[in-house]
């Protein structure tokens, strides 16, 4: 049943409130990720002394933390049904995906949930029923569901500022309303947008707009206002980072954060100890500190007064009174205490966050690895995005449903609700490895198409080199026939399931 004005306007300020309220965590992950980091847990004495030399450094590790699993998390096609043949229908729902240039949407899009916990795709169509898909931040988009049935969304809204103006689109799976007002500090609650506790209810739709400002937002030329939603969905849906159930989902560097700024820390610490300890330095013992004019502003002296002993310790002469004057010279420090640390303090990112070790530690203890040892090394990493694509899966067969939708073809977007994604291969394989597996499954009688996607290719790719195939036996029977009587590799039985690799 539509929704009136009053009604949606609740909403819209509802869930505009709980995008808000995401805006601070969401903002601090993408400034961790960025290396826009603060310099924590440093004692309030050596922060006045120090702070200011290492404001803006970082020794950013929650970026290698975020790009590990996402360089693995690609999508390589969609299917309908198992035909190796791609039909007419799934050819139509990857150039749609193609035309929107998800490939690279993608990974940012996923590289965004991995920092922020979440992402969305906005799907929507043109006059002429072309689809059109955005990625959305976290901090600009939400997904509401319907209590009880969490998979099942009932509204969505999008949120953004241009220039002067704040816009907010809200989406039910039959009608569309946008709303817009002043962008200012007084409507919006500061840089971070409004808190939910600022929020009520008032009786009417005048009251809201008395308060925050929000009024219909009318295109010019457009009389139509609420817009109809023809999909019958709402048009977003939302790319969850492996939710927990009853939960929020997770975000890959939230438990990095802290460990991070000890991190930073230490180096501060290091590279101050490099500075003033790391050298050796003088030391004046038993004798009164030297004493400086006081000049006046004709340079006439007018008086003496004591040598900051602090500025001398800068100048690495550390100055002691007492009765006898005696000259020496301090060690420098040693600073593998600190550098050991840190390494210790990194390999515990990398166990937390299933990050394989040798890709954050130089060597660790990853030198003269054979292919299995390389393999068992990655496993944590490997399973962590086998279980990012469990969750994925679900809103990527949405956006495909949603192509379809826009066209109005609802037989083939019940489908979609089924369809298989095609993921590449989160597991890393030499080129001779993986040829040498693919050419023993041949010879056992695994069919050409499957070899293909195991190797890698997208299916359009497996169409494309199947038709090419196809092309040849026409084109030259003759060579076509020496290919099928090829022996096979050396050691391989045709027919004995011992043939496949390990791991297959």
């Amino acid at each position: 049943m539509p929704m009136t004005a009053a009604e949606a306007l609740v909403i819209t300020r509802k869930l505009h409130a709980e995008v808000c309220g995401r805006r601070r965590a969401a903002r601090e992950a993408e400034d961790y990720y960025r290396g826009k980091q603060s310099l924590k847990y440093a004692s309030a004495k050596w922060r006045e002394f120090h702070g200011a030399r290492y404001a803006g450094f970082a020794d950013n590790w929650c970026m290698p933390v975020a790009n590990t699993p996402n360089e693995r998390l690609r999508v390589d096609g969609f299917r309908l049904d198992e035909d190796p043949e791609m039909s007419d229908a799934e050819k139509g729902l990857w150039k749609d995906w193609q035309l929107n240039d998800m490939e690279a949407q993608s990974s940012q899009g996923f590289l965004s949930g991995i920092i922020t916990n979440r992402s969305y795709v906005k799907v929507w169509g043109t006059r002429d029923n072309e689809p059109i898909a955005t990625w959305e931040r976290s901090d600009q988009a939400i997904v509401a569901y319907e209590a009880g049935r969490p998979g099942h969304a009932i509204y969505d809204l999008k949120t953004y500022v241009d220039d002067d103006t704040e816009y907010a689109t809200l989406t039910t799976t039959d009608q569309v309303w946008k709303w817009q007002r002043p962008h200012l500090p007084m409507l919006t609650g500061g840089k971070d947008g409004p808190r939910s506790g600022d929020f009520f209810l008032p009786p009417s739709v005048e009251a809201y707009l008395e308060k925050d400002g929000w009024k219909p937002y009318q295109p010019k030329g457009d009389d139509r206002w609420p817009i109809p939603n023809p999909m019958g969905v709402v048009s977003m849906v939302e790319m969850p980072n492996r939710p927990m159930l009853g939960g929020e989902p997770l975000s890959d560097i939230a438990g990095t954060m802290a460990m991070q700024d000890a991190i930073n820390l230490l180096w501060a610490y290091l590279f101050s100890q490099a500075d003033f300890a790391g050298m050796p330095a003088r030391v004046v013992m038993g004798q009164e500190p030297p004493k400086v004019p006081i000049l006046d502003a004709n340079g006439v002296q007018i008086g003496e007064q004591l040598v900051d002993l602090k500025k001398l310790a800068e100048d690495r002469i550390l100055w002691l009174t007492g009765e006898k004057a005696t000259i020496g010279q301090w060690e420098s420090a040693k600073l593998d205490m600190f550098t050991g640390v840190i390494e210790t303090a990194v390999t515990h990112v990398a166990a937390q966050t299933r990050t394989p070790p040798h890709y954050l530690v130089l060597g660790a203890g990853m030198v003269n690895v054979n292919a299995d040892g390389m393999r068992a090394a990655e496993t944590g990493l490997v399973n962590k995005v086998g279980e990012m694509q469990l969750f994925l899966t679900p809103p990527v067969r949405g956006v495909f449903q949603r192509f379809a939708l826009v066209r109005d073809q609802k037989a083939l977007a019940e489908d979609c609700r089924l369809g298989t994604v095609g993921w590449k291969d989160a597991e890393n394989h030499s080129e001779a490895q993986r040829v040498d597996a693919l050419q023993k499954l041949d010879a056992i009688g695994f069919p050409f198409a499957w070899i293909a996607e195991r190797y890698g290719l997208s299916r359009a790719d497996v169409a494309r080199v199947l038709e090419m195939r196809k092309q040849e036996r026409e084109d030259d029977p003759l060579l076509e026939a020496a290919r099928q009587i090829q022996p096979a590799p050396a050691g391989v039985d045709p027919g004995t399931p011992e043939a496949l690799p390990a791991g297959e």
